[in-house]
């Protein structure tokens, strides 16, 4: 598959060689979407994306079309083609399936991940973390989908993984919306340590409870923050902002009236 750029608006996503440009152009795009490069509602323009991948009209429509189809995208009145919207219903839903479906990835690649691999998986939590402390959240975003991603490549499970590649093609754009209005939050360390501490001791039972672990605390703020607004459609920036205050004062759970209101001052 071609290397996708990061860049803005339509700018998602790379130019493409011309052979097989249907496919070509679904993968780039599937790539970017698994890894939060378009946000929920992003409207695409087909012109600007076929100058922008360096091909004709027909195989972007084609593509989106076949991402339409896998309800990644929606299309609206007047054939506009948009990242699809999520509800907090639908992100539970989805979310149940994920459960069991990467705790049986995770499961199975205990035993057969390499060290190298557990190795490239660290080094891509140390970006994450990185990231959040930089503020860099698009970054933040793209290294938590590679860090899943690369303990469930090691599962052996190519059937499991193309369904979870269906699954987060739909996620990875809500996951935007972590950073920095609902951010991960988990009560002693993260998540990601225990999966990669029990894999190094090769405990298939344990890295599966660490993963789910992982997606139950660290959704947390983000399903709190989409049942109140009913849904990625309904949230905007001036809202998010205030979210922004009632989860600091969740993490902190001392946090005072006065402080609280000193925090959304900070904000405004």
């Amino acid at each position: 598959m071609v290397d996708v750029e990061q860049r803005h608006g339509e700018g998602g996503v790379g130019p493409v060689a011309r052979d097989s440009l249907t496919s070509l152009v679904y993968n780039n795009l599937r790539q970017a979407l698994m890894e939060g490069r378009f946000w929920p509602g992003h409207r695409f323009k087909i012109r600007d994306l076929a100058a922008t991948m360096n091909v004709s009209e027909t195989p972007i429509r084609e593509a989106l079309m076949q991402l339409v189809r896998g309800r990644a995208l929606e299309m609206q009145a007047g054939r506009s083609i948009m990242v699809a919207h999520m509800t907090a219903k639908q992100y539970i839903e989805l979310r149940t399936v994920r459960l069991f479906l990467e705790g049986l990835a995770a499961e199975h690649a205990t035993t057969r991940i390499s060290e190298a691999d557990i190795d490239r998986m660290e080094a891509t939590h140390r970006e994450l973390i990185s990231a959040e402390k930089e503020r860099r959240w698009s970054d933040a975003v793209r290294a938590n989908w590679q860090f899943h991603r690369g303990l469930y490549d090691g599962s052996g499970l190519p059937e499991v993984l193309a369904i979870l590649d269906d699954i987060w093609m739909r996620n990875g754009p809500l996951l935007n919306f972590h950073y920095p209005h609902a951010p991960p939050t988990y009560p002693n360390e993260h998540q990601h340590l225990s999966v990669l501490k029990n894999l190094r001791q090769r405990r298939p039972d344990k890295v599966r409870e660490s993963i789910q672990a992982d997606m139950m605390e660290g959704g947390q703020n983000l399903v709190r923050l989409l049942e109140k607004h009913g849904g990625t459609r309904f949230i905007t920036p001036e809202t998010a902002i205030d979210d922004d205050v009632e989860i600091e004062a969740t993490k902190t759970r001392a946090a005072s009236p006065a402080k609280a209101a000193r925090a959304k001052s900070r904000r405004r």
